[in-house]
């Protein structure tokens, strides 16, 4: 009754989490909101009207901000940052790390005499040097290389966390290289707003910006704290790699959207209150699927804050959830035989005049404008799946990848029967110039009947890994644990990419003689028919697509190892570069980081998985088998043995499976370290990370099994880790 387990349950009883964490919640979140950000009304109160001026040009234009004015907003960030009880500051940024990244530095100067006073200048606000030395480069930059450079993003507000200003900055190495998540998408967006808003020329000139935008939605799982201190995989690896399912999952559904427990809801107002005050705008909350899983989804926002806001969201989630006595899980897929976390990315384009491109109007030239920026999306990722795979890719994902909870690997575009019938239907559209009739017929009968379409198209594709819903697409396979800007990077690229060369080829059709409109149907025609093959309506869990998916020649790249071997096609390399969003070396680096990356915690969790089958798990069992073997000794002298056989027979039958298990994980446990050995020794990110996906992870399943073969056979009171039962329906 020593082990970590019983210890951690024997403490669950003794603490009153309702009482102890209740939280008061003001009548009005509203008033809490942005409180802690110097927002565009602070900016009001703090700056001069010039200083305003050139920082919202800043925000909303991107242009430079002059020294002096810069030396005004250090000075009117300062003086409102200390009102707010603030002593230090930070560039706060997203290494690629799969972490935020903060330096604090005091307000505090000293002065000749014995005196001190509180500075920030424009220097320290435009620009800092953490030590880079130990960031994730991929080669980029040799390790006695240590100087890198943080530069504020002024197109994210900064906040206060406790009592440090911080200032969201991009991360770039001494050689000017990116080494962050933020750099990479600022260029993104840029570049799908020139794209867009040429494109919208066509339908509307007075457009002068096209944002795109994104709303998140964060799963989540949270494990009391004492439990998850109990279970060194959780602690190590943020997942369990040994357990058996408990008599009850999630087989009732009862869990989803059902009544929050008492102790959650005390902390999911915790945390939507701090959200308020850093001005992220959460007004979702539910139960999800499996036991002990929950999600949190904001409104939706510019798509650069967003990716901050969520950044944020997972640091404060972490934080908050040590006072309330909880550990909160972001991995994909934590425990065995229930539903793992996704993190939903919603996108879609709106413009300065705050109308959404992707949703249709009352006339058939809106009709016509959401046909244009809707059947371009899905020709981008028709065309470039394999970045969109890859950027979703990493070792906890592909746990959920396919299974019922996850869309599969193979990259297709769900958007609704009816929604396809409308395609269809401008297949048909003749090629070259409309005859009258056929104006008519398309803007009445198919174009013009598109919001009476989805107005009723309500269905959703779950099994869909890039689904239309509505007013957006939903990519749903991004994992929980992920940074977003990952993916929104490869999303405005592709469709950034595709517009301009939409508008190239318009272009030519207008100048050989055809009108705007016909010049429009004819370029999205043939693109209805390139890009016909990526459109699924059906079961995306089925074998039957899996084979249809082939033969449409849609890539089915299940693992990480070959979703980032795609991620070096040339074609794809160079859409970066002719966008300027990355160099050719940063795309090599970027993907070695994530090859070493996915080596890196496959062999940690097989590190993992040998020292508790050895230490914890065989003990154990050898332990309640001696029990049994004193216990069939003692039968064999007190019955004679006609009788003996037949009283210690099922206890003879336990003794040999535990032995037959051990035995298993014993020579699993050799085999898995042998594997390591050779991956880890093997030359080359994408050999290595191969030889670990192929050689070592399926050692994992064999250990596994015979290891929760064994927690049914052992003594409750001998098993070492605390079991799924335990850890999944604390309330």
């Amino acid at each position: 009754m020593s082990t970590l387990r019983f210890k951690a349950l024997a403490e669950l009883p003794f603490r009153d989490y309702r009482r102890d964490n209740a939280i008061e919640v003001p009548a009005k979140l509203s008033e809490l909101y942005c409180s802690n950000v110097f927002s565009e009304d602070t900016m009001k109160q703090y700056l001069t009207k010039d200083a305003f001026t050139f920082l919202l040009d800043a925000m909303n234009k991107g242009s430079k901000i002059p020294r002096n004015i810069a030396d005004q907003v250090a000075v009117a960030m300062k003086d409102w940052a200390m009102s707010k009880g603030a002593t230090h500051y930070t560039h706060w940024f997203q290494p690629l790390t799969g972490a935020t990244a903060e330096k604090h530095d005091s307000f505090f100067t000293p002065l000749e005499g014995g005196k001190a006073i509180e500075r920030f200048a424009g220097g320290m606000l435009i620009q800092q040097e953490p030590d880079a030395s130990s960031f994730p480069n991929g080669g980029i930059r040799n390790t006695f290389e240590a100087r890198g450079y943080t530069a504020w993003d002024p197109t994210s507000p900064a906040f206060i966390m406790g009592t440090t200003l911080c200032i969201p900055s991009i991360f770039i190495s001494y050689t000017g290289e990116t080494l962050d998540y933020k750099a990479p998408l600022l260029r993104a967006l840029h570049s799908i707003d020139e794209a867009a808003t040429s494109v919208m020329q066509y339908f509307d000139k007075s457009i002068t910006k096209v944002t795109p935008t994104l709303g998140w939605e964060q799963e989540y799982f949270l494990i009391d704290s004492a439990l998850y201190k109990s279970r060194p995989d959780l602690v190590l690896t943020g997942k369990t790699l040994l357990g058996h399912s408990p008599a009850k999952g999630q087989q009732l559904d009862d869990h989803y959207f059902g009544s929050i427990p008492t102790r959650v809801m005390n902390y999911m107002k915790e945390v939507e209150i701090e959200c308020m005050k850093l001005g992220i705008p959460v007004t979702t909350r539910h139960n999800e699927v499996a036991p002990n899983q929950f999600e949190l989804a904001p409104m939706f926002e510019e798509a650069n804050v967003a990716v901050d806001h969520n950044s944020l969201l997972m640091d404060i989630m972490a934080r908050i959830a040590h006072k309330h006595h909880f550990n909160v899980l972001f991995h994909e897929k934590p425990f065995a035989g229930v539903n793992g976390s996704g993190k939903h990315n919603n996108w879609s384009l709106s413009t300065d005049k705050g109308e959404n491109l992707l949703s249709p109007g009352k006339n058939p030239k809106k009709n016509l404008q959401f046909l244009t920026y809707f059947v371009n999306t899905i020709k981008a990722v028709h065309d470039y799946a394999d970045m969109l795979r890859a950027a979703i890719a990493s070792a906890s994902n592909d746990h959920r990848l396919g299974a019922n909870e996850a869309p599969p690997a193979i990259i297709s575009v769900f958007i609704g029967s009816q929604l396809y019938n409308v395609l269809m239907e401008l297949e048909k559209v003749t090629e070259g110039k409309l005859s009258p009739d056929e104006k008519t017929d398309l803007k009445l009968n198919v174009v013009g009947k598109i919001p009476e379409i989805l107005l009723d198209n309500t269905d959703r594709n779950r099994t869909s890994p890039f689904a239309f819903t509505g007013n957006k697409f939903e990519i749903r396979a991004v994992g929980s644990s992920a940074n977003c800007a990952e993916t929104m990077i490869v999303m405005n690229a592709i469709v950034a990419k595709q517009l301009k060369d939409f508008k190239v080829e318009v272009e030519a059709l207008i100048e050989s003689g055809l009108k705007k409109d016909e010049a429009i149907f004819n370029i999205l025609r043939e693109y209805i028919k390139d890009s016909k093959n990526i459109m699924f309506e059906g079961d995306g869990y089925s074998d039957d697509w899996a084979k249809e998916a082939e033969k449409r020649g849609l890539n089915n790249l299940r693992t990480t190892p070959e979703a980032l071997a795609s991620e070096l096609d040339q074609k794809f390399v160079d859409l970066y570069a002719d966008l300027e969003i990355f160099t050719h070396r940063e795309v090599e680096a970027r993907n070695e980081i994530k090859l070493e990356k996915y080596s890196t915690v496959i062999d940690i969790e097989a590190r993992v998985l040998a020292d508790i089958a050895r230490n914890h798990i065989i003990p154990s069992a050898l332990n309640y088998q001696n029990r049994l073997i004193e216990n069939v000794k003692g039968l064999k002298e007190i019955f004679p043995d006609d009788e003996f056989r037949v009283l210690a027979k099922e206890q003879m039958s336990l003794i040999a499976n535990i032995s037959g298990n051990v035995s298993t994980i014993k020579l699993g446990v050799e085999n898995l370290l042998e594997a390591k050995g050779k991956a880890r020794d093997t030359a080359g990110s994408q050999t290595q990370a191969e030889a670990y996906c192929k050689d070592v992870i399926p050692f994992f399943e064999t250990i596994r099994t015979a290891a929760d073969n064994l927690e049914m056979m052992v003594d409750d009171e001998l098993w070492p880790l605390t079991k799924y039962r335990e850890m999944l329906f604390t309330r």
